[in-house]
């Protein structure tokens, strides 16, 4: 199908800086930054961060967009 196996080493984060890029955006905006009462309140904080993370805040490495909006210029249909 055109899938490859990468594996990354243990201890060798920046093997995938990209996800680990996100891990720190997401674990320091949304995990550090609220109080999870219960798994639905939970389920609802992240889902408010992957909207604005994904359709609201711009994204340098984008030319300062949002995601969404390649997802619009490509013709695209669904969300992310």
């Amino acid at each position: 199908m055109g899938i490859d196996w990468h594996y990354i080493a243990p201890g060798k984060p920046i093997q995938n800086a990209f996800i680990e890029s996100f891990n720190g955006k997401f674990r320091a905006e949304c995990l550090n930054a609220h109080w999870f009462l219960s798994l639905d309140d939970a389920r609802m904080k992240m889902e408010e961060w992957r909207r604005d993370y994904n359709e609201v805040r711009p994204h340098s490495a984008i030319g300062n967009k949002p995601p969404i909006s390649l997802m619009n210029a490509s013709g695209a249909s669904g969300h992310p």
